[in-house]
């Protein structure tokens, strides 16, 4: 019965909120709903970005971006994502198949320092991918992290979220919490899941400013 301890009614109500969103919006990336709202304010049509972990996500970023790096680890997956994107005549997505995790990771190694405007980490190795998308990412530019509650401490209501006091799941996840400590950031949920946003600063010594709701990152970086 452990399983189903979070079955309260708070959880059945966004569980069915986001089933409701989910079919009314059968593209938009999983990831939490604030999240693609903001991500699709924030990108820009000549963006160049990075994701671990494929699917829906790679359609709408190929759609709004101008170039994608995007890396799966499923070769049946892969084969979707292919098929869909060249249903769509999507040209802009450079498409890396990585079974092996020290492979999977290894993409990063392929490109200079702050090649990206942004970075999404969604798939295997997921504290690796993080703390090498610090580097990767460009002064200004963002790292978004999916079912962030799995691994970093937040106070969430979504379900297997760690509490401040038990840390981060990982020594790799506890140096990326450290090093991101003074970005800016926005961490969303919807209740089920949360998905996080860092903004890389522009400058070393930006003061540390944690921006708590979708609004308020919006009207910071789109006044």
């Amino acid at each position: 019965m452990r399983k189903f301890r979070h079955w309260t009614p708070r959880y059945i109500y966004d569980r069915l909120g986001l089933m409701f969103y989910q079919r009314r919006h059968p593209n938009a990336p999983w990831l939490s709903r604030a999240m693609v709202e903001i991500l699709g304010n924030w990108l820009k049509p000549g963006d160049r970005g990075l994701e671990w972990g494929s699917g829906r996500s790679t359609i709408w970023f190929a759609e709004r971006a101008g170039y994608l790096v995007s890396v799966e680890h499923n070769p049946g997956w892969y084969q979707r994502v292919t098929a869909e994107l060249k249903r769509k005549g999507l040209q802009n997505v450079e498409y890396h198949l990585c079974e092996e995790p020290r492979q999977y990771c290894s993409v990063a190694e392929k490109f200079p320092l702050g090649s990206f405007d942004f970075v999404l980490v969604d798939g295997e190795e997921r504290d690796q991918c993080a703390l090498a998308a610090i580097s990767l990412v460009k002064p200004g530019g963002i790292v978004v992290v999916d079912n962030c509650n799995w691994y970093l401490p937040k106070d969430s209501r979504s379900p297997y979220s760690r509490k401040p006091c038990e840390g981060a799941y990982t020594e790799d996840w506890a140096v990326f919490w450290k090093q991101v400590e003074d970005w800016r950031h926005v961490w969303t949920t919807n209740g089920v899941f949360d998905t996080g946003l860092w903004v890389k600063p522009a400058w070393k010594d930006e003061p540390r400013q944690d921006l708590e709701t979708p609004e308020q990152f919006s009207s910071q970086h789109h006044s």
